[in-house]
């Protein structure tokens, strides 16, 4: 009796782990978001399963229904439409259910789109805060900005492409000069990182795209006389830099967007 919980492609179907592929052929049944979905990653990788339709609507009474089966003896595997199950998506509840009963859980990691579009963005460093899905209303998004205001590391949220008009409008409104990565179709053939400034990116993306969006919110800029041993320490990373040989242009912009002092600070201070 196991139940295991492994992640899958968060886009292009080649990025699932051999270990995942093991489990899943070897499990008396794979739980999954969407079977539609789910099957058309097993064919392309030859695997042969039964499946069974496990999401928001149907957790509670599946986990009444999948416990005492796995507590009797049976392999199971968990998966989610992309990436790892549990994380912004149904899980935790099995998990948590599972563990009560005395059953084995093991997590088998794979793909990220919050790590991979973090670094796509540039500002992927010591921390980082995960926000989940974007609050849908306005004064939702409102609260959420004034949260981040002081937040010094990058912030990566969800968001559906139908709203991420007003959600950076809504950021922009607020912050112009914020850092923004919008990352789109991560790892599939149309991928696409745009990057610049709330105000610049708000512009850029006046319409709905298409496809999986993942959004990179830069940290908060460094202000006031608080602030000054921050600067002093950024700026010496654009010292070290330059003196390695890069651009101070391009160095101040680099370390910019890691620590959030402005680009003309640094520079100046550097010098």
């Amino acid at each position: 009796m196991t139940l295991a919980l492994c992640a899958t492609p968060i886009g292009n179907l080649a990025d699932v782990t051999l270990r995942v592929l093991d489990e899943l052929r070897a499990a008396d049944v794979v739980l999954c978001e969407d079977t539609r979905h789910t099957r058309q990653l097993l064919e392309r990788h030859g695997v042969r399963a039964k499946l069974l339709s496990y999401h928001r609507h149907n957790e509670a009474a599946r986990i009444a229904e999948l416990v005492p089966r796995l507590v009797a003896g049976e392999r199971m595997a968990l998966v989610s439409d992309a990436g790892l199950p549990g994380v912004n998506d149904p899980g935790a509840r099995l998990v948590s259910a599972a563990r009560d009963a005395g059953v084995p859980v093991t997590v088998l990691p794979g793909a990220s789109a919050v790590e991979t579009a973090l670094v796509a963005s540039g500002l992927a460093g010591a921390q980082y805060r995960f926000l989940g899905y974007v609050p849908r209303s306005e004064r939702g998004r409102a609260e959420l900005w004034l949260e981040l205001v002081g937040w010094p590391h990058p912030s990566v949220a969800f968001e559906s492409p139908k709203r991420l008009p007003a959600t950076l409008a809504s950021l922009a409104a607020t912050d112009g000069d914020r850092f923004v990565a919008v990352c789109r179709e991560l790892t599939k053939l149309h991928e696409e990182v745009v990057c610049g400034t709330a105000s610049s990116v708000a512009a850029r993306f006046g319409e709905a795209p298409k496809g999986e969006v993942t959004l990179v919110i830069g940290p908060a800029r460094a202000t006031g006389e608080a602030d000054d041993a921050m600067v002093a320490a950024a700026a010496s990373d654009v010292a070290e830099l330059v003196a390695s040989g890069a651009q101070r242009k391009v160095a101040a912009g680099v370390v910019a967007r890691l620590t959030g002092v402005a680009r003309k600070t640094l520079y100046d201070r550097s010098l």
